[in-house]
């Protein structure tokens, strides 16, 4: 197994920009909303050797299995009120974003377009068409899906709503993650933040938060999709190529340039691993009663490589990852696979290859 550990030597918490708080009374008016657990894993915590092993669980955010509605559901706020005409949205996705715009979308009573490549899920295509979205399947790869999604943006009436790169939503969507950080920071104490990276919106909003609180982050990515670490080694946004994972939410291409800026200063140092460890990690999290998927479990796997590796030696004394170090997990999404395996589920709505919404 080869590990890819990176201390980020442009670290900066200094030239971090602060979080911005305006999501949290938001969220706090929808129905059902109410902070999601931490729960404490003391038997890893002393297998590891650390003061304390904490996972935010995100498997259950507002009637939905993952944390992306709460970026969704404040973009989509903010966008209507630049847009109040727009009657549609659409959004390109792995998964978890689509489904939480387009549960959104549903429940304002507009009509909704998701773009994702071809090699997603069936099971997380069939999530976003049962929400009564249009799932439009790309040729290509998730790179490609947003390019799709930002042209059926330019339609009268319509709102894109994207998490990555340099507009609007990509920058509101990083804000509406900032209620997952109150929360926690208001449930628990802890030192260390391992973090799923992705595009980076939600790292960012991590780093954000490290950084007003004098706390630590380390991002983790797929081995396959490892974008932000090629990033921070080079100085700058480094496109990688993405062969595909079953960290289906980290399979991304390139940083958000809405996120590189944060990421850049405030981002201590990157951990990849690989899928089989993530399934490891999942199983261990679901012996301990919590049901996480693979991209939700990743951070356990990273945590595991980071205590017991000499390849990460530099990061863990950055970290000051040790017996009095109290470590938070964030455990992103629930499982995404249909019960009778990952690609056996049989979509139920709408699935083309052509936007007709």
């Amino acid at each position: 197994m080869r590990v890819n550990a990176l201390a980020n030597r442009a670290a900066d918490p200094a030239a971090v920009p602060a979080a911005c708080r305006d999501a949290r009374a938001f969220h706090a008016s929808l129905d059902g909303y109410r902070p999601t657990p931490v729960r404490e894993l003391p038997e890893l915590a002393d297998e590891l050797g650390l003061a304390a092993v904490l996972v935010k669980d995100e498997s259950d955010r507002l009637g939905l299995p993952a944390f992306k509605v709460l970026g969704a559901s404040w973009a989509v706020e903010r966008a209507l009120r630049a847009q109040p005409g727009a009657h549609a949205l659409v959004a390109a996705s792995s998964g978890n974003h689509g489904r939480a715009v387009a549960h959104v979308a549903g429940l304002r009573g507009l009509c909704c377009r998701i773009f994702l490549p071809a090699r997603s899920l069936l099971a997380r295509r069939d999530a976003i068409a049962a929400e009564g979205a249009e799932v439009v399947a790309v040729d290509g790869s998730y790179e490609d899906a947003v390019a799709r999604a930002v042209a059926a943006g330019a339609e009268s009436g319509t709102a894109v709503i994207a998490d990555v790169g340099d507009c609007g939503p990509a920058r509101w969507v990083i804000d509406g993650y900032a209620t997952l950080f109150e929360e926690a920071d208001a449930q628990a104490a802890y030192d260390l933040i391992l973090v799923p990276v992705g595009v980076g919106s939600l790292a960012a909003a991590a780093a954000r938060h490290a950084a007003e609180t004098a706390r630590t982050v380390i991002g983790v990515e797929p081995d396959a999709a490892a974008c932000l670490t090629a990033s921070l080694a080079a100085g700058r946004p480094t496109r990688v190529p993405t062969p595909g994972t079953a960290m289906a939410g980290l399979d991304c291409a390139e940083v958000s340039r809405a996120a590189w800026l944060t990421v850049h200063a405030g981002i201590h140092g990157t951990i990849t691993v690989d899928d089989a460890q993530a399934s490891h990690a999942m199983q261990a999290l679901a012996a301990r009663g919590l049901a996480i998927g693979e991209s939700g479990a990743a951070p356990l796997a990273a945590l595991r490589t980071l205590m017991t590796r000499p390849e990460c030696s530099m990061l863990r004394d950055v970290a000051r990852a040790g017996p009095s170090c109290r470590v938070l997990l964030l455990a992103t999404e629930g499982p995404t696979g249909a019960p009778g395996g990952p690609n056996e589920a049989r979509l139920g709505g709408r699935i083309c290859r052509s936007p007709t919404c």
